[in-house]
């Protein structure tokens, strides 16, 4: 009868023993899987999100993330220039394609103010102004022929440049549209009459959001 008693409770703690080890494993299954690439799980944030977007600042929270940043972004349709620090605003009005929405991220996230370098010793500086942008901005291009302008047409060229034509042009070149000002007496006379930096020699536009 002994025998019988002591060979019940070593098979109760057996079974209990087996199922504290199943409890165990079924708990470290639980736990958060490691990501297909080796990394940790989805939540953690690694350096390519946290550079997705460029020149984001502090001012967002961190709250938003690159995909909800670049949705909102391309739900922007126009853009305000300025011809000089202290020029009146005028609407660039945007295309549906990736080089405008680029740039608008960007305009987005800080304003630009860009010099004018060279405004009347380049070929058709009459009917043109461009404005180089900086290089750490990506921009994608998907250039088409040019022939014909119409005056406010906006383009990109490579490297990082803005195209502004204020008149109409015949011209034959490889640009991708950006969009356009309505070319107003207004607009032509802010352009032309944007004024030289006094000591710096050259002229500004700004573009913000």
């Amino acid at each position: 009868m002994k025998e019988k008693i002591i060979m019940k409770r070593q098979n109760r703690w057996i079974c209990l023993g087996l199922t504290a080890l199943t409890a165990a494993a079924f708990l470290a299954g639980c736990g958060a899987p490691a990501s297909s690439s080796g990394g940790t799980s989805a939540g953690n944030t690694g350096p390519d999100t946290s550079t997705a977007l460029a020149g984001n600042t502090a001012a967002d929270g961190g709250a938003g993330t690159a995909a909800e940043d670049a949705a909102n972004m391309e739900k922007i349709t126009e853009l305000t220039v300025y011809f000089g620090d202290d020029g009146a605003p005028f609407p660039m009005h945007l295309y549906d394609n990736d080089t405008a929405a680029a740039i608008a991220r960007y305009v987005g996230q800080s304003s630009w103010r860009l010099p004018i370098y060279h405004y009347d010793d380049y070929e058709n500086w009459e009917v043109m102004q461009y404005y180089d942008i900086p290089g750490r901005y990506e921009i994608p291009e998907n250039p088409e022929e040019v022939t014909s302008v119409e005056a406010g047409s906006v383009y990109y060229s490579e490297p990082n440049r803005i195209l502004l034509f204020f008149h109409d042009a015949e011209i034959s070149a490889e640009y991708t549209p950006v969009g356009y000002f309505e070319a107003t007496d207004e607009f032509v006379e802010a352009v032309e009459e944007n004024p030289v930096l006094e000591g710096w020699g050259n002229k500004i536009v700004r573009i913000r959001q």
